[in-house]
């Protein structure tokens, strides 16, 4: 190999040369040829022998040692001295300490010098690739420029000066021709570091490349004037994007749209056509929801926080242009909100209204033994369920029109017989199910959720402290692009994940998983790493 045989000086201009083709670190590649070296000795000294090498990096002058490893006695004269031939040397030499001897210079075979390259090469290979994971772990979430070098099975690999990217297929836009030497702007999405080097991938259909996008293109949202709160995309098709204004004399829509439309046709341009709907941004989430639903007129929203949950009712004339074409409009807008969105026309939500007033007044007369007249008051003051009536005061019921003292105390009283006697029936359900008497006493817990426990195969307090929160409230993830709910245990009483979180604490507690102490000392770390992020916020 050149770099073996070659003079001293040559050696040093071959380091120099190596350095500055891959970009990478003089000392790196001469480590790599120390490397190469010691090996290369190893052959002709033996290989379990301790060989170590060094190159001058101004000189060019190598040298070779054998480290010998101090021991009592010695099994192996190769690697091994003796401690009192060690002391001969240095007088302070231990057990478990190294002497170094100098070895002679050597003239490689061409087998070594073959190995030795092939060392080197690895070992420049290694330091380029640990340079091209250092020049772009800090980039994820940039835009890009570079050339498409080749297309291998829809993937595009493309050329980015000191490194390859890849745009797997999935991360391109639909309907886009990418053909070798063409210029691709993309955003850096993810870079690994791999065993085969690092992997950086890109993404044109990513939601945040269109929000770098309008960073580069309108000048206050790249100075932090206009904050882009939320993207949602179709890639390729149509995308919606929320903005906000922190000063109140800059209209956010407006400096995004640019005169005559020049800055997000820019965008749009960029995206091959992609048509962009721009969404002032509001606090109150039911208004920004009716405001992600433009054009479609909205008329009546109702919020579940809890949930996640909203139901916007429309027009009827409205309700195919606020669901949009394949249900694409309705399906942005939760994308960019958050929320699950039930759109229903002014009909329907009138035909739901009068259908929950139905059920509600025929559970009062069935429950209380009173008449679709007293039922339908009760109703239409609001009240959903015999719990409510059973431990209000008497003193709000008589406040109802029509009704008196004796009347509501009755009312009260009946309500009270009905609650006992569901309970009996559900006390009788649990035991038949085998659930321990011992979950009853969960803080928390009513008869009505323990036998929705053991329904769900939740029976002792082991089961319940097994659980996860996502399992009593419910989940939301995405699957295939769409929002996917799955219902949690007890996600019909309307358990919020804090108090599902606690539930399943105090029951690990009961079940001497942990102790309160334990627990006492995760709440407090808990509460103190939220002061620190809220101080850290308010700083910045």
């Amino acid at each position: 190999m050149t770099a073996i045989s070659a003079n001293k000086l040559e050696l040093i201009q071959i380091a120099d040369a190596v350095a500055r083709e891959k970009s990478i670190d003089k000392s790196l590649v001469i480590e790599a040829m120390e490397d190469a070296l010691a090996r290369a000795a190893r052959t002709r000294y033996g290989h379990e022998t301790l060989v170590k090498a060094e190159i001058n990096p101004k000189t060019g002058e190598t040298r070779l040692w054998r480290l010998l490893e101090v021991v009592d006695e010695i099994e192996n004269d190769q690697t091994q001295i003796t401690v009192a031939d060690a002391r001969h040397r240095n007088p302070e030499a231990e057990v478990g300490d190294f002497m170094s001897e100098p070895l002679p210079p050597m003239d490689f075979g061409r087998q070594a010098a073959m190995g030795a390259k092939q060392v080197i090469t690895q070992k420049v290979r290694e330091a380029e690739r640990d340079r091209q994971y250092e020049d772009f772990k800090d980039r994820v979430s940039e835009i890009i420029n570079g050339i498409i070098k080749r297309v291998e099975y829809g993937h595009v690999i493309v050329d980015l000066g000191k490194a390859e990217a890849i745009i797997r297929r999935d991360q391109q836009l639909p309907r886009e021709n990418y053909r070798n030497g063409d210029r691709v702007r993309a955003y850096i999405m993810d870079v690994r570091r791999e065993t085969r080097g690092p992997q950086i991938f890109l993404s044109r259909s990513h939601p945040q490349f269109m929000a770098k996008l309008f960073e580069q293109e309108v000048p206050e949202v790249y100075d932090g004037v206009i904050e882009i709160k939320a993207v949602a995309r179709d890639p390729g098709s149509r995308a919606k994007i929320g903005v906000y204004s922190k000063d109140a004399g800059i209209d956010p829509v407006g400096a995004c749209v640019g005169m005559r439309g020049s800055r997000v046709q820019a965008v749009v341009n960029e995206l091959g056509g992609e048509k962009i709907d721009i969404v002032p941004w509001n606090e109150n989430d039911a208004t920004f929801v009716v405001n992600a639903l433009a054009p479609a007129e909205v008329t009546k929203v109702v919020l579940d926080e809890e949930l996640m949950r909203i139901e916007v009712v429309v027009p009827d004339e409205q309700l195919s242009l606020a669901i949009g074409r394949r249900g694409q409009n309705v399906r942005l807008a939760s994308q960019l909100s958050g929320y699950e969105i039930d759109i229903m026309t002014e009909e329907e939500e009138s035909a739901k209204r009068q259908e929950e007033f139905r059920v509600r007044s025929e559970l009062f007369m069935a429950g209380l033994d009173v008449d679709d007249m007293m039922a339908g008051l009760l109703v239409s003051e609001g009240f959903a369920k015999i719990e409510e009536l059973a431990f209000i005061d008497v003193e709000e019921l008589m406040e109802i029109d029509g009704l008196d003292e004796e009347t509501a105390e009755e009312l009260q009283a009946r309500a009270r017989d009905y609650i006992e006697e569901e309970n009996k029936k559900l006390d009788e359900k649990r035991k038949e199910m085998g659930v321990a008497d011992d979950i009853l006493e969960v803080e928390g817990l009513d008869l009505k959720m323990v036998v929705t426990l053991g329904e769900n195969d939740v029976k002792s307090l082991e089961d319940l402290a097994g659980c996860a929160t996502d399992d009593l409230t419910g989940w939301t993830e995405r699957v295939d692009g769409e929002r996917k709910h799955y219902d949690g245990i007890l996600e019909q009483y309307k358990i919020t994940a804090e108090e599902a979180e606690d539930l399943i604490m105090r029951t690990r507690v009961m079940a001497g998983w942990i102790t309160q102490e334990d627990l006492d000392a995760m709440r407090a770390e808990e509460a103190e790493q939220e002061n620190e992020e809220a101080e850290t916020e308010a700083t910045a």
